[in-house]
């Protein structure tokens, strides 16, 4: 036995498993992940209910179910109802049956003691709209223009809707907004020329002509936009509740109309990758408990983007002076110590830190010498997606010092020395034979960079992160990236519904889905740094020998 430990194969078992088990751990998180999360947007059958209480008092409840559980028979005690000799456990189901203007809340419990008979109608339809949640009822008439018409109409006044509803988008976000911006900017320049004393009647009437023009263009587009909306809600869906109530639901209000239990297995397939798409590519709804994440994922994927061109030449620089030009003193070791402590610094000290230097100071000189005419609104002076980028810069910025500094002291000496020789300056030597050898380093510096920061929130709620971001910090507008703005995140995004959400059950599944959301960026973004990594790997691995 004591030969078997000194000859190390003990520890290399005990790292094997240690190993193994953080490789089957990390894998049953991400089939928990996926498999909550991919279950969100699989059509489920719609079920109907026959109750009878103790009382004898009858009811029907229609719903999707969303958990069943068991519970112990005493904790049915102060509800009077009658069990089987022996019974110890009850079983209930929690069950969505939506409906929010008939009922107070989305889900109930239901005791399979009390059920009757459970039975899955294929005229039960779920109905999604774009408030109020879904609707499940029976179907009872089809009114268009006024008149009664076939049910059979039914997907192409949805097509219609959806066609207006796309040109009513475009005129808001697209025709109309760019004119409010327009207008916008005209105000200010107006403002600015007045503080720099420059206003005079011809720029004044100048600024007033373009502002009638762009009223003008407004008032017609207003038009067009309220005859689209007179056209999108003149049909209407008479819907059969589970309590008999007839629900009238205007076509406006409607997204998609489906026969859940009419559905084959292919037909739910394609359901299930048209839901998906939609979260995707569709903007939240419902305080972020329903729709899709699109403003999310924009966000995010531009914060990284824009902090990994901050970080990367920021953190190579610093490496190389360090490695290549500082002396082994005492003020180079100090240097090295305060970047490796920095990494260990709580990300939420980086958020404080941002908020009073980037936005406060920083933002708000900014605004004081080039936006004087916003005041006091804030321009720079306020979060937004630059200084969460710049933030998020500093925190890994260690992580690719750190990384490039060790590639750098890989590359032996004597490449050095041999390109001096042959005439080379230190300058030339640096970018043309360290750089490209210590390139996979740089890389893996700026994988580690890109992971940390995707996943990052606590700074980011104090730096430029919101909850619902009404534009996007990219659009058409000159200068078209604006990085003043705010913008979503799906890390927070996370936390927003898991954590404020008014509709807990509602959000559960929503929160499963957008994590897997962001593994599955984060993943992709490394992924990519990592192919182009193993490209220079290639391309210069002769540069070694």
């Amino acid at each position: 036995m004591k030969t078997w430990f000194k000859s190390g194969s003990p520890w290399v078992w005990l790292s094997a498993g240690g190993v193994s088990i953080s490789l089957i751990s990390v894998l049953g998180l991400l089939w928990l992940i996926a498999s909550r999360g991919l279950s969100y947007f699989w059509p489920s059958d719609i079920y109907q209910f026959d109750m009878q209480d103790q009382a004898g008092n009858k009811s029907t409840v229609i719903g999707e179910i969303y958990d069943r559980e068991f519970i112990p028979a005493e904790q049915l005690a102060h509800a009077d109802i009658t069990l089987a000799p022996g019974t110890t456990t009850v079983e209930r189901l929690l069950v969505k049956t939506g409906n929010r203007e008939l009922v107070s809340l989305d889900f109930r419990w239901l005791l399979v003691p009390q059920i009757t008979e459970t039975t899955t109608p294929e005229e039960l339809v779920v109905i999604e709209r774009r408030t109020n949640g879904n609707f499940y009822g029976f179907i009872e008439e089809l009114i268009l223009d006024g008149q009664l018409v076939p049910q059979s109409k039914l997907p192409e006044l949805v097509s219609r809707v959806e066609h207006f509803q796309e040109q009513i988008d475009a005129l808001q976000k697209v025709d109309i907004g760019a004119i409010n911006y327009q207008l916008e900017r005209l105000r200010l320049k107006e403002r600015k020329h007045n503080l720099d004393k420059t206003l005079t009647a011809e720029v004044k009437a100048d600024i007033h002509g373009q502002m009638a023009t762009l009223k003008s263009e407004y008032q017609q587009l207003e038009s067009k936009l309220l005859a689209l909306r007179e056209e999108i809600a003149r049909d209407q869906l008479k819907v059969r509740a589970m309590d008999g109530q007839v629900v009238t639901i205007n076509f406006e209000d409607i997204l998609k109309v489906t026969f859940n239990n009419q559905l084959g297995l292919w037909d739910k397939t394609g359901v299930f990758f048209s839901q998906v798409a939609a979260f995707v590519v569709d903007e939240p709804r419902e305080a972020n408990t329903e729709g899709g994440v699109f403003p999310a994922i924009f966000g995010t994927v531009l914060m990284v983007l824009l902090m990994t061109v901050i970080v990367s030449p920021f953190g190579v620089v610093a490496a190389i002076y360090l490695h290549e030009y500082a002396g082994n003193n005492a003020l180079t070791k100090i240097l090295r110590i305060a970047v490796i402590n920095l990494a260990g610094v709580p990300s939420i000290v980086y958020g404080v830190f941002g908020l009073g230097f980037f936005v406060y100071m920083v933002g708000g000189s900014l605004d004081q010498l080039f936006y004087p005419e916003n005041l006091p609104s804030p321009t720079f002076g306020t979060p937004g997606v630059l200084w969460s980028a710049i933030t998020l810069a500093i925190l890994t910025l260690p992580v690719v010092i750190v990384s490039t500094e060790e590639g750098l002291s890989r590359i032996p000496a004597a490449m050095r020395h041999g390109s001096l020789a042959l005439g080379a300056t230190k300058v030339e030597t640096l970018w043309r034979i360290i750089l490209p050898i210590a390139s996979p380093a740089i890389m893996t510096g700026i994988i580690l960079a890109i992971a940390r920061a995707a996943g990052e929130v606590a700074p980011l709620m104090l730096v430029g992160v919101v909850k619902m971001a009404p534009n996007l910090p990219l659009d058409g507008n000159f200068p078209f990236l604006h990085l003043d703005r705010k913008f979503m995140h799906l890390g927070f995004h996370i936390y927003d519904v898991g954590f404020q959400s008014p509709n807990v059950e509602a959000a559960r599944p929503l929160v499963y889905a957008t994590a897997l959301l962001l593994v599955t960026i984060i993943v992709a973004l490394n992924m990519t740094a990592v192919s182009i990594r193993n490209r220079l790997r290639e391309k210069y691995r002769m540069l070694e020998h």
